[in-house]
């Protein structure tokens, strides 16, 4: 069932989308953590780990239920046998079902904010040519969309061509308020145009954090770099600087990869 967390009068409801090993070693894609680092990171998230020392990772999409019964999913998962993902993840994608046994059709859906353009991403935003989510508009930092030859080639055509054609492609530069509680951050780095998702309410901050931030020991130790950013002094700012503010304010962190879906940012920095 998926896990839901409370916001003020906004519902996060956690979607796992899949699970599954990463396709390389883990000290490929962090080198610079150190054997200690490595075993607080285990320590704190040992679903993180598999039992031979890999990286086992959850694919999770967050759909925001708002006040007014509006609905905005955060992120689109791995997707079906054919999608994108499918030479590396473990499709197809359980997000149909997560919706449904959320209540949710994938026509309640008023907005699809995409952090990023990786597969792992945007596996049900677009299927067979249509949009999944066929009333809502989908968000995109607009430096994301500028880099999709960089990101993804192929997504040009089979993602943002269907979306423009259809009018549903939503083009943001930097922070826009999406509801009363929900706005979206720039936050690049790990790509150009990556972006989070705050939602606030009085004392009660929960960032949606995309990639910001991909396994526990970035968590803890925020400074270390991810093999795949795109630009790693940039993503390192971005993750400390937004890991800070959360850390100050006794926020949260819903993270798509680490093994519990939502997390105390008070963590980041640990020793």
């Amino acid at each position: 069932m998926p896990v839901i967390k409370r916001v003020g009068a906004t519902e996060i409801i956690a979607l796992e989308d899949g699970a599954g090993p990463f396709f390389e070693p883990r000290g490929n894609a962090f080198p610079d953590a150190t054997e200690a680092q490595w075993a607080a990171a285990d320590a704190f998230d040992p679903a993180s780990r598999t039992a031979e020392g890999g990286w086992w990772l959850k694919f999770r999409c967050f759909a925001l239920r708002l006040e007014d019964g509006r609905v905005i999913l955060i992120d689109a998962g791995i997707g079906p046998a054919d999608s994108p993902a499918a030479s590396w993840a473990p499709v197809p994608g359980a997000l149909p079902a997560e919706l449904a046994a959320a209540g949710i059709d994938p026509s309640d859906v008023d907005t699809v904010v995409i952090t990023h353009l990786h597969t792992d991403h945007v596996g049900w935003a677009v299927v067979d040519q249509k949009p999944y989510f066929p009333e809502a508009r989908y968000v995109l930092q607009r430096a994301e969309i500028s880099a999709v030859d960089d990101l993804n080639p192929g997504l040009a055509d089979s993602l943002l061509t269907p979306l423009r054609e259809r009018g549903q492609l939503a083009p943001v530069d930097g922070e826009k308020r999406l509801a009363g509680a929900v706005r979206v951050l720039a936050t690049p780095g790990h790509t150009p145009g990556h972006q989070s998702v705050l939602v606030r309410d009085g004392d009660d901050l929960v960032a949606v954090t995309g990639d910001l931030l991909v396994h526990p020991v970035q968590l803890l130790y925020p400074e270390l770099a991810y093999a795949h950013e795109a630009d790693t002094a940039i993503a390192r700012d971005s993750r400390t600087r937004l890991l800070r503010e959360l850390g100050e304010r006794g926020g949260i962190v819903a993270t798509p990869h680490l093994g519990e879906p939502f997390v105390n940012a008070g963590s980041a920095g640990a020793r």
